[in-house]
């Protein structure tokens, strides 16, 4: 007969309760409240985008601040203001923070999916304060510093994943406007590197730049069609497999395809 082992309650790990009525901070707050803070988010911008780095952010917040940070929630459900005015406060009021930004060509040599890993490993890295717990938007990232977790919606769901995702997507913003200063017949300070209509159309017209992510075929298929060829390496499957942000392209957005080096689509 198999014997039974009473543990005593003492001996039982508590239970991490999740509180409903505090939104977005619910998660973090309960992981803070079994000592297992500091609760560090960490997220990406710019994933889907043809052209610009991708950026990605890692920020560790207050437990408590919701007041001070009402309104945060994902950068994409904010207006640009309200993204500004966010990312000073977030920037006041964080505990720790970090911003990764990986450059087209690393894009384009290790597949879009492998930097945007690698991108958060580097983030929760460079945090000076050490996490307890991490929380992940969207997907599971091995090989960080602590436990994690990854969260669907993260960035809308957990307020330091939010904070994360606004570092990122400020930081790429600014950088796709200095962009545009140097390449005024891209747009870019208007669609910000995505596949757009109009910034197709400036694809056609121009060709691409070394700006562009040359691991997407409607880059290629632009260059062969001003007979230019690329101008690094493109690592094979460096497309990882048509995603735009964190989930489906908006409805003014083409997705891009994989291609071969070569420029042929597989």
């Amino acid at each position: 007969m198999a014997g039974r082992i009473d543990v005593a309650d003492d001996f039982r790990p508590q239970r991490a309760i999740v509180r409903g009525d505090t939104g977005n901070w619910a998660l973090q707050s309960a992981l803070d409240r079994r000592g297992l803070g500091p609760v560090a988010g960490t997220d990406e911008a710019g994933r889907g985008a043809c052209a610009g780095p991708l950026v990605v952010a890692s920020c560790v917040l207050r437990p408590g601040d919701a007041r001070r940070l009402d309104g945060l929630t994902d950068s994409k459900l904010l207006t640009e203001r309200a993204r500004e005015r966010m990312y000073a406060l977030v920037l006041a009021r964080a505990v720790d923070y970090a911003i990764v930004v990986i450059p087209p060509a690393e894009v384009d040599a290790r597949g879009v999916h492998v930097a945007n890993i690698e991108g958060m490993r580097r983030a929760i890295a460079r945090l000076a304060t050490h996490p307890g717990y991490i929380l992940v938007d969207g997907f599971r990232v091995a090989g960080l510093t602590a436990p994690s977790m990854p969260v669907v919606k993260g960035d809308q769901a957990v307020a330091c994943v939010a904070a994360a995702s606004v570092l990122a997507k400020v930081t790429r913003d600014r950088i796709m406007v200095d962009l545009h200063r140097d390449l005024p017949k891209y747009g870019f300070d208007e669609h910000k590197g995505y596949c757009t209509p109009e910034h197709a159309a400036a694809l056609d017209d121009h060709g691409p730049t070394v700006e562009h992510r040359w691991s997407y075929v409607n880059v290629v298929a632009a260059a062969i069609r001003h007979g230019m060829t690329p101008p690094r390496k493109v690592a094979r499957g460096g497309f990882g497999g048509g995603v735009v942000q964190n989930g489906r392209p908006t409805a003014d957005e083409v997705e891009p395809t994989p291609v071969s080096p070569g420029g042929a689509q597989r």
